[in-house]
């Protein structure tokens, strides 16, 4: 028998399910509504669909087990994520939607291929994105299984298996349509639940002024910008990098930057601004804060990921509490969701369409997107089941080699006229490459500079010095980069209501004329 907590999150997995089959005839008729929701979402979708997917499981258990480790030096994290909405729909938002429309791009390596005009960047792009965009589901996937095992009370594996089970089903079936709307009602149970633990937790340690005197009492290291033990001192590089990822990182994500490309109209931007905006000073530091008080009242906690989860038992009745964690669920879910579909959008339309069936149809291009999926999807819960590492650790990884591989070539894309294919590939490799030895040989340590930021300066200069040599963009390509600047200072329809009042007026102008031709 299931608990009252169990029953609870079987009806919320139940509405999600519900809306991924409401989508699923819609998200049938072609590529682009598969694919990009047909360009149709409005503001509130756009910007709760975007900071859901961007936020995954690690708020919910790595942000909170990274200030349990450090105390406060992880807020660093935080600063630097709060504003990160607000600069990636500000710089990337409007040009890349003008410009992947009017280059016919339904993906975002697609889109780097036709503004570079290269099919080797299409190549790396792909295999770089589906590398990493699987590493990252990876650490939602074992997120997930924690999570569910604390809701339902059965096994991890059990758990993983059950929870991705649904993540798959609706995405396969709604697409992107379903994956942005659950994201939608994910995005309103996220913030509603840590606003909710949070304000308990908050005055149940006696607000800031007790966490901190409690914190000093520990250890008065929690308390200093450097970390506990001073683990970063004087470590700027490591500090500047910890704000970066987050603030400027979100621009390199392909599965991020994709929400840029289905946006009903560049008109779309402002709304999405001021609503992530809000909803990020609402939901970023919280989490974070949770993981300092746990320092005082879960101080023997075994695994510090699950501290939100542990908080939310101690702290409030089990039937509060299973929807709290429904909000950790929620957290899991929309990234998951939202990485499966963009990599099975990179396999189907950048892969198969691209190179091995160039005369696929709409239909085919869809099945084998679904197909793509489902694979990964399986493939993925087989990889979790086995536990990788943290998923602080997996998230921050594949979230950084992702930034330093694209963000670059991004920006430059809508940015830089000058910008070619040679220095699009020297940025990818070599901010990729740099990420990753910087991780895995633990240069940090070093060199105190985080990876992140090694990753960009190494990807900034490899377009900077890789695009003076090759050919330049062809003229086509200037001409759509001239076009993708320009403002509508008038709408459409604006336009038209004109045209159509001084139709009248520019008819009898033309006769006046043509008999005045005639008299002489």
């Amino acid at each position: 028998m299931l608990s009252m907590d169990g029953i609870i999150f079987v009806v919320y997995i139940l509405t999600l399910l519900g809306i991924g089959l409401w989508f699923s005839r819609r998200s049938s008729q072609s590529s682009e509504q598969y694919l990009l929701g047909g360009r149709s979402l409005g503001p509130a979708v756009t910007a709760m669909t975007m900071q859901t997917t961007a936020m995954s499981g690690y708020m919910f258990m790595g942000a909170p087990a990274l200030a349990f480790q450090y105390g406060w030096y992880a807020v660093w994290y935080a600063i630097g994520d709060a504003g990160g909405s607000i600069i990636n729909l500000a710089v990337l938002g409007k040009r890349i939607r003008r410009m992947s429309e009017l280059l016919g791009a339904l993906s975002p390596i697609e889109f780097l291929e036709k503004r570079f005009e290269s099919a080797s960047v299409r190549v790396i792009g792909a295999l770089i994105s589906i590398v990493f965009l699987f590493a990252y589901v990876c650490a939602q996937f074992i997120a997930a299984g924690k999570a569910m095992a604390t809701l339902t009370g059965f096994t991890y594996e059990w758990s993983l298996i059950i929870g991705i089970s649904v993540i798959i089903i609706y995405t396969v079936a709604g697409g992107y349509l379903a994956v942005a709307y659950t994201s939608f009602v994910q995005g309103v149970i996220m913030v509603l639940g840590v606003a909710g633990i949070g304000f308990l937790a908050y005055f149940h340690v006696g607000g800031l002024t007790g966490l901190n005197s409690a914190l000093e009492k520990m250890d008065p290291t929690y308390l200093s910008i450097w970390g506990k033990d001073l683990a970063f001192y004087g470590q700027w590089g490591v500090v500047l990098g910890a704000i970066l990822i987050f603030s400027i990182g979100y621009m390199g994500l392909p599965h991020v930057v994709v929400r840029h490309m289905s946006m009903k109209s560049t008109k779309t931007v402002k709304g999405a601004i001021l609503i992530s905006a809000i909803w990020n000073q609402f939901f970023i530091f919280i989490p974070y804060i949770l993981g300092l008080i746990s320092i005082i009242l879960l101080p023997d906690i075994k695994d510090p990921e699950m501290a939100i989860t542990q908080l939310a038992y101690t702290l409030f009745p089990g039937l509060f509490a299973a929807l709290l964690l429904s909000a950790v669920m929620s957290a899991v879910m929309s990234t998951a969701d939202s990485l499966l579909m963009q990599a099975g959008t990179i396999l189907s339309r950048d892969v198969y369409q691209r190179f091995i069936n160039q005369n696929a149809t709409q239909q085919t291009t869809i099945l084998v997107s679904r197909l793509c999926i489902l694979g990964g999807g399986i493939v993925g819960i087989i990889v979790a089941i086995y536990e990788p590492p943290s998923i602080f650790g997996l998230a921050v990884f594949a979230f950084g080699t992702l930034g330093n591989s694209f963000l670059v070539p991004y920006v430059a894309s809508v940015y830089s006229k000058k910008a070619n294919y040679i220095g699009c590939l020297c940025a990818m490799i070599g901010g990729a490459a740099t990420n990753i030895a910087w991780t895995s040989l633990n240069l940090e340590a070093a060199t105190a500079i985080h990876p992140f930021l090694a990753g960009l300066t190494v990807s900034l200069l490899g377009m900077v010095i890789g695009s003076q040599f090759g050919n330049k963009p062809s003229q086509r390509i200037q001409d759509i980069f001239e076009q993708s600047k320009n403002k509508r200072f008038f709408s459409k329809e604006f336009d038209q209501n004109i045209a159509r009042h001084l139709a009248p007026e520019a008819k009898n102008i033309s006769k006046f004329l043509a008999k005045e031709a005639e008299s002489y």
